[in-house]
């Protein structure tokens, strides 16, 4: 059975890449735009007189493509991953205070629920 795959490893993007897609598996892997990540794969190409291209070349034959089913549903999961990869120890401490914060907001809502208030309690009678 083959690993499953993973939202932090480098694939090759053929569906958004003009030329094997690795261009867009960098920018897709980097968080870096598209269009500015072939200006510098074009601008690194130019200044090694053709030795980037070699590179280039090796990782558009060795890289597995992007499989289907890590296509980004949205912006905002695109975003996240992005994230994700570029740091995700940042990454996991913001998840982090966001339940934090849902988890304090539930506590809000308990004690008001639970607290002594006449009238949420004869509001409850009256829906009775």
């Amino acid at each position: 059975m083959p690993p499953s795959p993973s939202r932090t490893k480098f694939y090759k993007d053929k569906a958004n890449g003009k030329v094997m897609g690795v261009c867009a598996g960098l920018s897709d892997y980097t968080g870096i735009d598209l269009t500015l990540m072939r200006i510098m794969v074009l601008f690194a190409i130019l200044m090694s007189s053709g030795g980037a291209f070699l590179l280039y070349l090796i990782a558009g034959v060795v890289a597995e493509d992007k499989p289907a089913e890590l296509k980004y549903e949205n912006e905002e999961d695109q975003r996240f991953w992005r994230g994700v990869r570029a740091s995700p120890t940042k990454t996991a401490k913001s998840i982090h205070a966001e339940f934090r914060a849902i988890d304090r907001r539930l506590a809000d809502i308990e004690s008001y629920v639970t607290s002594e208030n006449r009238v949420l309690a004869r509001q409850i009678d009256e829906l009775k």
